[in-house]
């Protein structure tokens, strides 16, 4: 008897379990969620702006008025991207859910986006988890690899993600949805993918002899194969963000009496235009208005004044307010909502990356080639035609493959990032010191430049070992001494 006692009230804890596990579901929330849905949230977090922090740090523009932002360079803690990979593996784990074969657009894709958020976030802070990450509890305090490993794993991702692209566009596969970028387009996937690429080897330059890296023979093997390596061929082909009135561009009508004025443009950028006539300068700045006061035309290149970034905030206030600077220009900038495309990974950086590779011996091919071709591409994204005289000046055309040529090149780059890719003008800056950026009292940090964020608070306080550890064998201190200041093995 006491055995069917016992048998009867082990059912009934069974199926009071059971009753309670179902009691806890909400019938109003879905317990899964379409890849299309998390692939428009991932691919929208790739934008990154324009005229936010990223771009005074890059010194295209500077912040007179304290009240919003200085133009120091006090950083602290990076904000890295594994909430961001968690729905990347979400996204791939919802497309096999659906019914999707194991080579799918999603997995293709997500192999892109892994390499992107890594590269991201290791440019940021140096070392990384990579083999432990992602493993939720199972492993709950990741070790890290060494941003060597990272950069490894980051070029077989993208080598994985453009083969798997081309087996998906020969199968004829167009099941991608939730693609805000190319509205599905497999093909112009894998030219951004190899154009990504293409900058991820850029910025190991300082590693190119590294046999295991193998950075000059990657970028050579992409030139040299344009079939199996697609990339980019003009402008309109860019990964860029196209900016509407539901998610207005960072400039519009509505803030036009917030900041138009307590921002003026910066000395880096401005005179990087005016030293070479640029007609561009035309179209993104103001002439300053004691500068029009003293007898200068809105078409005179010495009419437009930037601050340097450096300069002491209130001594910057009080010029700006005495029309000493140029501010951006409001006729382009606050005009509507939706403002210029944001380039995440654009054509004329990739010309000039390529062009890069030929100046420094990597690729075989014609540098000044790549180099007009890329000056032309960002002409033609602020509405100017014809780039011939601009080329034809001494101080802009192509000086050969030499370290003159190579400072041509990395300078047009930089006037081409203006106010989009995030954080690439400073890391190419930081990679090759072009151009000079300006210090002083108003950018503080010991008027330096850093060279890194520290790694977040939360990493700090629920994974110290393996950060320490981490911290050590890259810096030579700990938690307690980490530093922005520091070089890590990347620009070494």
């Amino acid at each position: 008897m006491k055995k069917y006692i016992l048998s009867f009230l082990i059912l009934t804890l069974l199926a009071s379990c059971s009753d309670y596990q179902q009691l806890e579901l909400n019938p109003n929330l879905p317990t899964s969620v379409p890849s299309s849905i998390i692939l428009r949230n991932v691919l929208n977090g790739m934008n990154e702006g324009a005229w936010d922090d990223n771009m005074r740090y890059n010194q295209f523009y500077c912040s007179n008025y304290a009240y919003y932002d200085t133009n120091e360079y006090n950083w602290q803690n990076a904000s890295l991207q594994f909430t961001t990979l968690k729905n990347v593996v979400k996204l791939e784990e919802e497309a096999l859910k659906s019914g999707a074969k194991a080579l799918n657009p999603y997995s293709a894709l997500g192999k892109f986006l892994r390499a992107y958020s890594y590269t991201n976030m290791t440019l940021r802070v140096g070392d990384l988890p990579v083999k432990d990450a992602l493993k939720g509890i199972e492993v709950d305090k990741p070790k890290y690899d060494t941003q060597k490993d990272v950069f490894i794993q980051v070029l077989k991702w993208l080598e994985e993600s453009n083969n798997d692209l081309a087996a998906l566009i020969t199968a004829g596969d167009n099941s991608l949805e939730g693609d805000i970028y190319y509205a599905g387009d497999l093909r112009k996937w894998q030219k951004a993918v190899n154009t990504f690429r293409l900058r991820v080897l850029v910025h190991l330059s300082k590693k190119a002899d590294d046999a295991d890296l193998k950075v000059k023979q990657d970028f050579a093997a992409i030139i040299a194969n344009p079939t199996k390596y697609p990339l980019m061929t003009d402008l309109s082909e860019s990964l860029q963000y196209v900016w509407s009135v539901n998610n207005k561009y960072p400039r519009n009508p509505d803030n036009l009496g917030n900041n138009a004025t307590r921002e003026n443009m910066a000395k880096t950028y401005i005179d990087l235009l005016k030293n070479n006539n640029d007609p561009r300068l035309f179209v993104v700045a103001e002439p300053a208005a004691a500068q029009i006061a003293k007898g200068l035309k809105a078409t005179d290149v010495e009419a437009y004044v930037g601050a340097s970034s450096g300069e002491d905030l209130a001594d910057m206030s009080s010029k700006a307010g005495r029309g000493e600077y140029s501010f951006q220009s409001r006729a382009r900038y606050y005009s509507s909502y939706t403002g210029e495309n944001t380039f995440i990974v654009s054509y004329p950086e990739m010309c000039f990356n390529i062009s890069e590779a030929i100046n420094r011996g990597w690729v075989t091919g014609n540098a000044q080639d790549w180099y007009e071709r890329g000056v032309k591409a960002s002409m033609s994204f602020y509405g100017i035609a014809d780039a011939t005289a601009y080329l034809a000046q001494a101080s802009v055309k192509y000086a050969g493959n030499n370290a003159a040529g190579l400072t041509q090149i990395l300078s047009q780059k930089y006037i081409a990032f203006f106010q989009n890719s995030g954080y690439e003008a400073y890391f190419n800056w930081r990679r090759t010191g072009v151009p000079t950026f300006l210090t002083g009292t108003g950018t503080g940090n010991g008027n330096k430049i850093p060279l890194r964020f520290k790694y977040p608070q939360l990493e700090q306080t629920t994974n110290t070992q393996n950060l320490s550890e981490a911290l050590t064998r890259q810096f030579g201190v700990g938690i307690e001494g980490e530093n922005i200041n520091a070089a890590m093995w990347l620009i070494k």
